[in-house]
């Protein structure tokens, strides 16, 4: 049932912190903002700061009602948070999991605290006491934070790259990335293709003209294998031919869809020297597949991988999603058999995120059903895949996550992302090329610019020549990153 909640501020500027935490217990709404204090006629939360140090919270929530004061002149965010938190813990009889957690990085955190001078058991105790991390989830940022430690190290000159190809056979029915499905964009792609390539080779020529090395490089979408092999044949080429890879640690093409996924494609990717794919079914229950708007069976996505073990990879990730529209505990769990018996190298387990389709979330929440469901699947991975000799090596959260849970990889030993772990680490610059791609200049004392390129093919296209002024940009912040690393 929706219903309508407001949120209420007096006296103080904290009104994201404050709604981030209200999200924690009602995740599918749109709360009315009220900032300048005025009441309104709807259930509501109310926070206040009053003569500087008198912190107050007041809940009027379906029926029920609590207030409570509390003085504090110090961390008064925080303070305020904390005492929402609480008092929706009581109310809802909710704890989440991640505690008060609201960003994406709970790794980080503990990466953070140990490069401080804290122990990782300090770290994680500071985890549990300050931000009322459940035990479970603890653990499973330990053990990620463990297996990243000794890999990030890395000189400033080593660099990520992520290539983006935005098309897919068709668009998921969850998804929320910027892609766009063949029957509208197929006519776009011959431009597309065009335009990225003479971007790989402007990006060559800074990434030469810095003495830049390519530490590991990403070709993510959309799905790449969706546009003709000659298309991605094209592309490929040109980053061997643009950026030199000799040092390159790893090489990665998301082919996902199975329905995109051919013998000429694979010796496409093969050829250019790419080390590691992806195929990813998200689920191995047909009548999911169907509900989700796929347009392959779970036998295709078997038969890909197959065919991929084939012909010589010998790193390939699944990816999986918690939570799919009519999936069930007991089809998640034979999905994840299935996948386990075909060894895969790493399997990604993610939990669903509806960022549009607020009332599916509402109902999920408010009926406590899917939640529960969710939370199982989550768990029967955690439990399961490392008996199978799979191991947490990075986890990261994103918004309106069910559950408030999160997107976790899973791999054998070596066979852990370097790409998937850096870019949740946020130390590494990250050169993003294509449409909607992301530039990030990380400085040494871990100041980030970013640079998007522009977000829809035909914009890409479109206005390929003001992009490239973006360019000019990219040079001064890496004189300017030199600069400080030189200073340092």
């Amino acid at each position: 049932m929706k219903r309508d909640y407001a949120l209420v501020f007096r006296g103080h500027r904290f009104c994201y912190e404050v709604q981030a935490v209200a999200k924690l217990f009602f995740p599918g709404e749109r709360f009315l903002l009220c900032e300048d204090g005025t009441v309104p006629d709807c259930d509501y939360i109310l926070t206040e700061i009053r003569d500087g140090s008198i912190l107050r919270v007041r809940l009027h929530l379906q029926g029920k009602e609590m207030e409570r004061e509390h003085i504090s002149r110090n961390e008064q965010e925080y303070a305020l948070c904390r005492m929402l938190f609480d008092m929706l813990v009581t109310m809802t009889g909710y704890q989440p999991p991640w505690g008060m957690l609201t960003g994406i990085r709970p790794v980080r955190k503990l990466v953070q605290a140990v490069d401080r001078g804290m122990t990782m058991e300090e770290a994680v105790a500071d985890l549990r006491e300050r931000y009322l991390v459940s035990e479970e989830k603890l653990h499973l940022a330990r053990q990620c934070a463990l297996v990243q430690m000794p890999m990030l190290p890395h000189s400033p000159k080593e660099i990520g790259v992520y290539v983006s190809i935005p098309f897919c056979p068709t668009r998921c029915s969850y998804c929320s990335f910027v892609s766009h499905s063949m029957e509208t964009a197929a006519r776009l792609i011959p431009a597309y293709v065009e335009k990225l390539v003479d971007e790989i080779r402007v990006t060559g020529e800074i990434i030469r003209e810095y003495g830049l090395r390519v530490h590991s490089l990403y070709v993510g979408g959309g799905t790449p294998t969706a546009i003709p092999a000659k298309a991605l044949q094209c592309v490929l080429a040109a980053l061997s031919q643009e950026m030199d890879l000799s040092g390159c640690r790893e090489y990665t093409v998301e082919a996902g869809r199975p329905d995109t996924i051919d013998r000429e494609k694979l010796a496409v990717i093969r050829d250019a020297g790419v080390s590691r794919i992806s195929v990813n079914p998200q689920t191995l229950q047909d009548s999911v597949l169907q509900a989700i708007g796929r347009r392959h069976t779970a036998q295709q996505a078997i038969e890909a991988f197959c065919l991929a073990r084939e012909m010589g990879f010998d790193d390939i990730n699944m990816d999986l999603i918690a939570g799919l529209p009519t999936d069930t505990y007991e089809g998640f769990a034979d999905t994840l058999a299935r996948v386990m018996s075909l060894c895969p190298d790493s399997i990604t387990v993610h939990t669903l995120t509806v960022k549009r389709a607020a009332a599916l979330y509402q109902k999920a929440y408010h009926e406590n059903t899917a939640i529960a469901e969710v939370e199982r699947m989550t768990a029967l991975s955690a439990s399961a895949l490392p008996v199978h000799g799979y191991q947490p090596y990075y986890l990261y959260r994103q918004k309106n996550t069910l559950g408030n849970l999160e997107n976790v990889g899973y791999a054998k030993s070596g066979k852990e992302n370097l790409y998937n772990i850096l870019i949740m680490d946020e130390t590494q610059t990250i050169l993003g090329v294509g449409c909607a791609a992301s530039t990030k200049v990380v400085c040494p004392d871990g100041d980030i610019t970013r640079i998007m390129n522009y977000k829809f093919p035909y914009e890409y296209i479109d206005r390929f020549v003001q992009m490239m002024e973006k360019k000019q940009e990219l040079r001064k912040r890496l004189a300017d990153m030199e600069t400080r690393y030189a200073e340092k």
